[in-house]
């Protein structure tokens, strides 16, 4: 999921081609569970330069859809900050609608503090010609032309994928309309061996995941990095998880360099998949 920025976390991306691998429509697409997961932020550590000195929060991903009619998200990042001499409430509110089989990608974001709204992108994006053609709607209307990239559900699969082949890394650029909506990051993604909650400490939320309780994950890590900062450049933020082979996650360490946040897995709902009919219109 991975948010970039904090909306960018779960949003995560593949390989950069330029096209939608075939394993990437229907057939790959096809496993990815329809969910709603909540899950509880806490402050793990902060520096003193942060300037932070406690913050918690709750964050809402839902994630809906199918290959057949594309994915939508609705995701919402809410944290509560004290800084020692105030509180400060932020608010991120995050839609998107992404076409794995056309190379389509939508996104809204608007954004909030205690209460005002202060920042709101709008655009879509489509990969044509080995590039990303990304048109802004709001909050200023333009056309830019970005570098091959992948979308977040596209990069999900690839996890996924490279996961069952026992693939325990690579880099790419993922595009997800983050921040002003007109770059890409590169992200370097690390998954480790299939694990069980055996192999979890007592603490694991993995009581949380309900059916999925008992059920085999990949702890997997990606750091995101600005333009020209992969190799040995300290990433823009990065992010640990427990992932599922549906697309569910849990147990999540948002690192952002100044201050990390814990976000554990407090409800998850199982929702109803469209069913692919080839004959039905896409959006």
């Amino acid at each position: 999921m991975y948010y970039s920025g904090p909306a960018a976390i779960l949003a995560l991306g593949i390989a950069a081609g330029g096209t939608v691998p075939a394993w990437a429509g229907v057939e790959g697409a096809a496993g990815l569970l329809p969910h709603r997961a909540v899950y509880d932020l806490t402050l793990k550590d902060a520096s003193d330069r942060s300037g932070i000195e406690g913050m918690s929060g709750r964050m809402v991903y839902e994630f809906t859809g199918s290959a057949c009619t594309g994915f939508a998200t609705n995701f919402r990042f809410v944290t509560r900050i004290n800084t020692g001499e105030d509180t400060r409430l932020t608010d991120q509110q995050t839609k998107t609608f992404e076409d794995t089989e056309k190379g389509e990608f939508r996104f809204e974001t608007k954004s909030f503090t205690d209460e005002q709204m202060d920042k709101e992108v709008a655009g879509e994006a489509r990969e044509e010609d080995s590039k990303v053609k990304v048109e802004i709607e709001r909050p200023d209307p333009r056309r830019l032309e970005l570098v091959s990239s992948t979308f977040p559900t596209e990069h999900m699969l690839e996890v996924i994928k490279s996961a069952r082949e026992g693939k325990r890394f690579f880099e790419t650029r993922i595009f997800d309309g983050s921040e002003n909506g007109d770059q890409s990051m590169i992200t370097n993604t690390v998954i480790g061996p299939q694990q069980t909650p055996k192999d979890a400490p007592a603490s694991d939320d993995a009581d949380k995941a309900g059916e999925f309780s008992e059920a085999a994950y990949w702890p997997v890590t990606i750091a995101y990095f600005n333009e020209g900062g992969a190799g040995d450049a300290t990433p823009v933020y990065s992010m640990s998880f427990k992932l599922y082979e549906n697309g569910i996650t849990r147990d999540l360490t948002m690192d952002y360099g100044d201050f990390v946040l814990s976000g554990s897995l407090s409800r998850l709902e199982v929702l109803d998949k469209p069913k692919c009919d080839p004959n039905q219109p896409r959006p």
